[in-house]
């Protein structure tokens, strides 16, 4: 099993009231070639993990509209889509027109990642973006059935890159992850969104304590 598998796993997802980055393309923000670049930078940085010592995967729940329906890219939104892109040294161009869309949850997580350079590859437990029926600019929590089938690209994550650890951000992602692989590489922190953003950073402080760059004056308070 390698990269490509997982790509072609990913390119077959389809489900009722969800947007699939790597294959849909949005009539609204994205550019004419949006789902092939989505596609294909996935997959240099799936290439380039794999023959990394990768430090952790983080996973969250699903792609939010604000961020990873535009990126393809978990827990990322546009304002942070260049870093991303450059800590696997590749070229930076947007999938999407406009002015740049930020993300709350996105904002905080790349609060911390500017501050390691530690290699850390970021997944969610549903690989697609869930929206409410007839409004594709909303998020919903994917169901049972979407779970069953981003449970398996998941594993096949997991067994590509083969992380030293696992970090799942919130709980929702915590509970799936304590099914399938179990407590001996998992760590659990607060999701940042609606009031946990106190309990993230500071989770995450003292996950990588001593492998941080200087911190921002205020980010831990």
């Amino acid at each position: 099993m390698g990269t490509g598998a997982i790509l072609r796993a990913l390119a077959e997802l389809r489900f009722e009231n969800t947007f699939n980055p790597y294959v849909d393309r949005c009539p609204v923000f994205d550019m004419s070639d949006a789902p092939d670049m989505r596609h294909d930078y996935l997959g240099e940085m799936l290439d380039r993990a794999a023959l990394w010592d990768l430090d952790a995967l983080w996973v969250g729940r699903d792609l939010g509209y604000r961020g990873g329906r535009r990126t393809g890219l978990a827990l990322t939104d546009d304002v942070h889509h260049a870093d991303h892109l450059s800590r696997w040294d590749l070229s930076l161009k947007r999938p999407t027109i406009g002015e740049p869309v930020a993300e709350r949850t996105a904002t905080v997580i790349w609060d911390i990642l500017s501050l390691l350079d530690a290699p850390i590859f970021m997944w969610n437990v549903f690989p697609l973006h869930p929206h409410e029926e007839g409004n594709p600019f909303t998020n919903r929590a994917h169901n049972a059935r979407e779970r069953r089938a981003g449970v398996e690209i998941l594993k096949m994550i997991v067994q590509v890159l083969q992380p030293r650890r696992i970090v799942a951000v919130g709980n929702d992602a915590f509970g799936v992850l304590a099914e399938i692989f179990g407590p001996d590489r998992l760590h659990k922190v607060r999701h940042p969104s609606y009031g946990g953003q106190t309990e993230f950073l500071a989770k995450m402080k003292s996950l990588y304590a001593g492998q941080m760059a200087e911190v921002q004056p205020d980010l831990f308070r």
